[in-house]
């Protein structure tokens, strides 16, 4: 088998692009069942999508010619023409090597980030839920959210902000000068919500949060956060200092024409969102500072890969090929125990016939299971079918000479009598 990746992100791709291109978890679902079942030669699938990177992963036979970014774009009804520059499309262990990269933070606008293990976590999860993923792409995805784990709990990559809602915080506190005292209305209870909110809270500011009055079941808002209904949020931002969207909806929760009729207008929004919430317009409203995922992240500071982190990558890096080598290699080690077994019940002769001949499968069937087992990272299925070519040449070999042998007993015998 064979990974094929392509994806496009904030560094290739402005977020004009990316937000076409960006999905809701139900989305994905659809997306990779649809993609899985519509071609044969797929044989697993799965879809990452974040406000910084939407990426399709396959697996394949190691011939295919699958190109995954038109295969994406012809998915959802894209003409794929105006991405072709955005998409970098990478094969076999380049792929591999990359989503491990993703995980581990290495690739995120903001260096290091917090969420993208869980993310990448989530989008094998709903690959599995739609019948998507294959053991390829489940051994992958769980090597690289192993790596990341273990990436952020023994190297600091960074002493700035590690998500972009902490990243808003720090460019407000910068921008506003201070924000102890300020009023602040958090629009969207989700988890990133949740944690603007907080983290607002934090820094000193009075926050309010929108609640959806079609939410069931248990609501969860910020500790010394006040609330209002979504549906109350442009009366709401009267007077606010700054307005935080983010929400997964896919239309604006903030356009500039209802913005534009607020008599005392917040003067910093920040949008969160992808695809976006506020109206790209707000920010052309006179006294209002608009900043979104791309413009919070591009002062991020970016540094070298430690050797530690390296390290890290090469291990389960590693891991995976050393899995996906014995993977290819089972069905020459069936061959070689089939080999194996024919070579011991060509010689000596067996007396009861079945239940040594099961006895003999057995053993060998373990004993081979056993070697391969220990020996994995040391053999190619090519390794195995040269022995099992051997093994076969003397099989054939002494049952020519047992057969001569017995051809002369049976001479011999009609002599003498």
């Amino acid at each position: 088998m064979v990974i094929l990746m392509s994806g496009l992100d904030y560094s290739q791709a402005p977020i004009e692009l990316r937000e076409q291109l960006s999905f809701t978890k139900a989305q994905v679902g659809a997306l990779v069942g649809r993609i899985r079942a519509q071609n044969l030669r797929i044989l697993g699938c799965a879809l990452i999508s974040t406000c910084n990177r939407t990426e399709l992963y396959l697996s394949c036979a190691p011939e295919s010619d699958l190109k995954p970014d038109e295969i994406l774009c012809g998915a959802v009804g894209l003409e794929y023409a105006p991405f072709a520059g955005a998409f970098v499309t990478r094969r076999g262990s380049a792929a591999a090597r990359h989503l491990m990269e993703v995980a581990g933070g290495l690739k995120s606008q903001i260096w290091g980030e917090d969420q993208i293990i869980s993310q990448v976590k989530a989008a094998i999860g709903i690959a599995r839920e739609q019948g998507a993923a294959d053991p390829v792409l489940e051994t992958l995805f769980r090597n690289a959210v192993a790596a990341g784990k273990e990436i952020k709990t023994k190297v600091r990559l960074t002493g700035v902000a590690t998500s972009a809602a902490a990243r808003a915080v720090d460019v407000l506190r910068r921008d506003m000068g201070k924000l102890d005292g300020k009023r602040a209305l958090v629009i969207g209870n989700g988890e990133m919500g949740r944690l603007s909110a907080s983290l607002l809270r934090e820094a000193g500011c009075s926050v309010t949060v929108t609640l959806r009055t079609y939410r069931h079941g248990e609501t969860v808002v910020p500790a010394g956060c006040g609330v209002v209904p979504y549906d109350d949020r442009f009366s709401a931002m009267e007077g606010m200092d700054l307005v935080l969207s983010a929400t997964t909806s896919p239309h604006y929760t903030v356009t500039a024409e209802q913005m534009s009729m607020l008599k005392r207008r917040p003067s910093w929004v920040v949008d969160l969102s992808m695809p976006r919430d506020v109206d790209a317009g707000v920010g052309a409203i006179p006294g209002i500072t608009l900043y979104n995922v791309d413009t919070l992240g591009a002062e991020q500071h970016r540094g070298e890969i430690p050797v530690e982190v390296l390290d890290i990558l090469d291990d389960y890096m590693g891991r995976f090929y050393e899995w996906h080598n014995y993977r290819k290699c089972l069905p020459a080690i069936e061959n070689l125990k089939e080999a194996i077994t024919e070579r011991v019940l060509t010689y000596p002769e067996l007396e009861d016939g079945l239940e040594q001949e099961e006895l003999v499968e057995l053993t060998v069937s373990k004993a081979v299971d056993l070697l391969t087992g220990g020996l994995k990272e040391h053999f190619t299925p090519e390794d195995l079918e040269r022995v099992v070519g051997k093994i076969k040449v003397h099989t054939a070999v002494r049952s020519r000479e047992r057969e001569n042998c017995h051809g002369e007993k049976r001479i011999l015998f009609s002599a003498i009598c």
